[in-house]
């Protein structure tokens, strides 16, 4: 997949496959599915590293996993996530910072938010960087927010997210990311675009969706957002192999002498 094809898919009306990925292993066995992209979303502050928020991620981190993405998944579509404050504090140092993330592995970086942003994503889109736009909760905006919390239900609310999301496409964005508005609202912006929406917590009328990889396989603990599907129960299953493996050590089963040097 690449940038132009998310113009074309839908235009086609073929929806689009995007899931995050933080690693070379778990992009290793992304690369051998049919999903059309891999976010490395900064998002790896909580599900990797533990913290509350996205806000901790760094564009060391950043490159660096972006990099081990791109190496674990040579042919697929990799977008990066600009973490906060990367892309304003100047025109300079937006593009030096997106253009690190796609020397590291990236086709195309994600930046939140609208205000504020419109005069970067043509600066970047001008200067050969693609750029995915986001809206709704943008989690960089965690603290203004004051929380996680579905954005757009109030009228003027919604109305100022349509009319953002047309400037962002007028902007230069080839793609944006719609995450927890209400599904009415993902389906009405979706189709007064021409660039795809991929949803996350927007309901089923977007051009695409995107989750969590741990999410999506079970490996998140207890948490549960309301958009969550389990497509298995990772942490069921890894814990049973990491107890297997416990008994058979100590049973003296592992290492058998077939895995075992004899000289």
């Amino acid at each position: 997949m690449t940038v132009p094809d998310f113009i074309r898919y839908k235009a086609e009306g073929r929806k689009i496959s995007v899931c995050t990925c933080y690693d070379a292993s778990f992009a290793r066995i992304a690369a051998a599915t049919d999903m059309d992209c891999l976010l490395v979303g900064d998002s790896l502050s909580t599900v990797i590293y533990g913290y509350d928020t996205t806000i901790p991620a760094t564009m060391a981190l950043m490159t660096a996993h972006t990099a081990a993405v791109r190496r674990g998944a040579p042919e697929k579509m990799v977008v990066a996530d600009m973490p906060f404050l990367s892309y304003r504090t100047g025109l300079k140092d937006a593009v030096e910072n997106a253009g690190a993330l796609l020397r590291a592995g990236a086709n195309a970086v994600k930046l939140e938010g609208l205000s504020g942003n419109e005069e970067i994503i043509r600066y970047l889109t001008e200067s050969g960087i693609p750029v995915m736009g986001h809206l709704g909760l943008t989690p960089q905006f965690y603290h203004a927010f004051g929380g996680n919390k579905v954005q757009g239900r109030e009228e003027k609310a919604a109305e100022r997210l349509l009319e953002h999301a047309s400037a962002m496409e007028k902007a230069g964005c080839f793609s944006m990311v719609l995450e927890c508005i209400p599904s009415p609202l993902a389906g009405k912006i979706s189709r007064e675009l021409t660039i795809p929406t991929i949803g996350i917590g927007a309901g089923p009328e977007t051009d695409g969706q995107v989750l969590v990889i741990y999410d999506l396989l079970g490996l998140s603990g207890n948490f549960k957002a309301k958009f969550v599907r389990k497509y298995a129960d990772g942490t069921a299953l890894f814990t049973e192999a990491l107890n297997q493996f416990h008994k058979d050590i100590l049973s003296g089963e592992y290492p058998s002498e077939k895995e075992s040097f004899s000289k």
